[in-house]
């Protein structure tokens, strides 16, 4: 671990808030607050002086891996004036908040506690939690590996009383069936009085684990309470589910992206994901409660208050992407408390916060359901928000083609869109192909939305890429096979879908064509069994079958032509169809299929349902020195400030940029040592205004880094 001052001096004597009393100077919650809107009340870096901003301190946690694309993803919190953040390797660091200096380190792969061996690495770590009880106990809370952690703040050891030597298992509370599949945090849960209430990332394959909603006390560890996302019979919700045994199979209903609390009404809120598998629902006809959902819970209890279902029977991989922001704005000369929750489609849902009410008409709208797939029935009508407008395209036209490549580019790339499916936001998915737009990675992300209470605006990030979903046939498994034919098969039905059919990669996942060259037939199928980093665990395959898919790898003559045994078939989840992996719709030259902007920041007026402004989001260097501004895609969010600021790094141009929040106009920009792929924290030591920004890369082709940066103002020492 290394970590450096840069020989910039700090802010000296400026006033952080202006006139009156000073606000909490930390960001002692993931999203800044219960509330998670990414507001700060700072104030001493306004429009006036952003331009002055520059780096004081970087921390280097010492783990990059460019060869594997490492990432950081953690959106700090600070407490105290400690920040507490963790690598890209799932370590977690505790560090002076002002300096950036170490004060303790924890690594994960170190805790084996209660005698059984951890799977770690196997997740990234979006940030931690915080609990104290007003006096000595303090406590810091997050996921590794299939465990959730539990540590003494001040000095970064176990908390032995809590679960098993300090950790809990994921698969607590799941199920037998869920035991050997993957399960993680990797958003972190939040804290209600003494509980902290978690969600998880499970897989998106057919035997994913469910993703139940779980309460643990906070000292002990126990269990309090679970909220079962796929109901069981006599839960309301059941009846969504036409398979009267669907609940005993079906996996994920999970959420992964967050949760936001109104401690004062005791309401945690919950968005959650697709039912598995994400993209041919024929073993789960119905609407699918409570998948696609943002639930409100008793904090205390896990009892539903209320819930809205923003994608019925979803096939499209429309999981809500984000914790939603708990905002407060003025309707019909009232103010109310809302909840407004960004999705992947571009559409903002906002409701009032304790009965559920849309503020603003939703309809119920026909929509395609005439589906080739065989057994796969999709819901008539779909919800659509009549205001906002939505922040994102929907559609993709043929005006729409990208123009800023040569024509015969131009011409490729419309001859295979007239191929693909995309007559509606929800056309059915089709073995040629259906264009999905926004993408699988939205619309909104993962890195939420920021508010101003100030003004009612709602600042969001947006990803304007075209996605290919292409459905192919399943292999069924034979009643005799060679271990090589078992591999293909198992490969197609497994991995296919990450790494493509030429296990060249697909979406954000590596190439895996040379796995030869670091793997072996010993050490491919212990990687098959724990999983690594974003990788999920394959545990619940067979040590025939992962044998069979490490001969198929690895190209094992030796034991592919060997007579491989017919294995137990869950009928359940032998699928008829699978996807032949996350492909964006790219041009020959490696651009979006679509006319700029290929990304965007919009500010939504909540008290008018109006977009205010939208502006480009990044750059590509070779079109920036032509003054063509395109947008990028972006992973991560902004933070909002009460000093008219809207702070967003997120792009593959690794800068970090601020923007009035007023007009959408850039002030300030920063070449960061890689992408930060991250949401930035901003907070106050003695006096002092600061900005840290994670900066991982590691996405979209970029390099890898392992470093935090903080920014300051400078100043003459004194």
């Amino acid at each position: 671990m290394i970590q450096r001052v840069l020989p910039v001096c700090l802010l000296a004597g400026l006033s952080l808030t202006g006139p009156g009393p000073r606000p909490p100077i930390d960001w002692p919650v993931y999203g800044g607050s219960p509330l998670n809107i990414r507001y700060s009340p700072l104030r001493a870096v306004d429009t006036a002086n952003v331009h002055l901003l520059r780096p004081v301190w970087e921390y280097h946690a010492g783990d990059a891996d460019t060869a594997q694309r490492s990432q950081i993803q953690c959106h700090p919190i600070i407490v105290h004036g400690i920040l507490y953040g963790t690598s890209a390797t799932l370590k977690l660091f505790a560090l002076k908040a002002h300096t950036g200096e170490v004060i303790w380190t924890f690594d994960p792969a170190q805790a084996t506690g209660g005698g059984r061996k951890p799977f770690f690495g196997t997740n990234n770590s979006r940030g931690v939690t915080y609990w104290s009880d007003g006096r000595a106990d303090q406590r810091i809370l997050y996921g590794a590996g299939h465990y959730l952690h539990c540590l003494d703040a001040r000095s970064g050891r176990p908390v032995l009383s809590f679960g098993d030597s300090g950790r809990v298992d994921l698969h607590d509370g799941l199920g037998p069936a869920a035991q050997d599949r993957l399960v993680n945090l990797t958003t972190p849960g939040i804290v209600y009085r003494d509980l902290i209430i978690i969600g998880s990332r499970v897989d998106e394959a057919a035997s994913a684990a469910p993703g139940y909603i779980r309460a643990y006390d906070v000292r002990t560890g126990r269990r309090r309470w679970t909220f079962q996302t796929i109901p069981g019979p006599g839960d309301p919700g059941y009846r969504t589910w036409d398979d009267s045994t669907a609940y005993r199979h079906v996996g994920g209903a999970n959420s992964w992206s967050g949760l936001s609390l109104d401690e004062a009404r005791g309401i945690v809120f919950v968005p959650t994901g697709s039912a598995s598998f994400d993209f041919y629902g024929g073993r789960r006809k119905g609407d699918n409660l409570y998948a696609n959902c943002l639930l409100a819970l008793d904090a205390a209890t896990g009892k539903r208050r209320w819930h809205f279902q923003t994608v019925h029977h979803d096939v499209w991989d429309r999981d809500l992407p984000t914790a939603p922001a708990l905002v407060t704005v003025t309707h019909g000369g009232k103010r109310i408390d809302a909840v407004a929750q960004p999705t992947k489609s571009g559409f903002v849902f906002l409701f009032e916060r304790a009965t559920g009410r849309p503020l603003f008409p939703i309809e119920e709208r026909p929509v395609p359901v005439d589906t080739e797939l065989k057994g796969e029935r999709l819901a008539y009508s779909q919800p659509f928000p009549v205001r906002p407008a939505p922040f994102a395209r929907q559609s993709f036209p043929a005006e729409e083609l990208n123009d800023l490549v040569p024509d015969s580019s131009r011409a490729e790339i419309r001859q295979r869109w007239e191929g693909f499916r995309k007559d509606h936001l929800y056309a059915p998915p089709a073995r040629r192909g259906t264009i999905i737009l926004p993408g699988f990675d939205g619309g909104a992300e993962w890195g939420g939305p920021a508010f101003d209470p100030a003004t009612g605006m709602l600042y969001v990030n947006a990803n304007e890429m075209p996605w290919i979903l292409r459905m192919v046939d399943q292999p069924v498994q034979p009643r005799v096979e060679t271990f090589g034919q078992a591999g293909r098969r198992l490969y197609i039905q497994h991995c296919m879908a990450c790494h493509g059919p030429e296990r060249r990669g697909s979406g954000n996942n590596p190439d895996i064509t040379q796995t030869g060259f670091r793997y072996d037939t010993v050490s491919l199928p212990a990687l098959l069994r724990a999983g690594r980093r974003m990788m999920p665990s394959f545990a619940h395959l067979s040590d025939a079958e992962r044998q069979a898919v490490t001969a198929y790898l690895l190209g094992d003559a030796s034991k592919s032509d060997r007579a491989f045994g017919r294995q137990p078939v869950d009928s359940f989840l032998q699928l008829p169809y699978g996807m032949d992996g996350y492909n964006k719709f790219l041009t020959r030259e490696g651009y979006p299929a679509i006319r700029p902007p290929w990304g965007s920041l919009n500010a939504i007026d909540l008290n008018k349902g109006e977009i205010a402004w939208k502006v480009p989001l990044g750059t590509y260097p070779e079109f920036e020195a032509k003054s063509i501004v395109t947008g990028s895609e972006n992973y991560g969010g902004p933070v909002v400030t009460a000093g008219g600021l809207v702070f967003i790094a997120a792009t593959r141009d690794a800068r970090i940029r601020a923007f009035d929040k007023r007009t959408g106009r850039q002030l300030w920009s920063w070449q960061l040592p890689a992408p930060g792929f991250a949401t930035p924290a901003v907070y106050a030591v003695d006096g002092h205004q600061y900005l840290v920004i994670a900066c991982g890369g590691g996405k979209l082709g970029t390099k890898s880094g392992d470093s935090y940066v903080a920014f300051s103002l400078p100043q003459p020492a004194r």
